[in-house]
């Protein structure tokens, strides 16, 4: 779980990056979820879009993901969500806090 310094931490970390998945009227399916965690585990820290023809919120995207990756949501500003979970490679650069 992570602290609110954490998440502002990681919040200012995902201002410069650019995201890698869209959300769109689809909704979330299996095979989206499976990319996800595997860009997770490359990353850490991922930042999504959430098309305006998507029926849900961004935020309910936001928790939705966070549960099905075993995620820590980070935030949703707009139309955009944050994502982080640890990586679980043993030689790899971890985001510090």
């Amino acid at each position: 779980m992570l602290n609110s310094k954490q998440r502002s931490n990681l919040r200012g970390k995902a201002m410069v990056i650019d995201p890698i998945f869209q959300v769109g009227k689809g909704g979330i399916t299996d095979n989206m979820v499976e990319d996800i965690s595997k860009a997770l585990e490359c990353r850490e820290l991922i930042k999504i879009t959430v098309l305006k023809n998507n029926m849900d919120s961004p935020a309910g995207v936001l928790q939705e993901l966070a549960e099905k990756l075993k995620a820590e949501p980070v935030c949703a500003i707009g139309n955009k969500i944050v994502l982080y979970r640890k990586s679980k490679k043993k030689d790899f650069d971890h985001i510090e806090f």
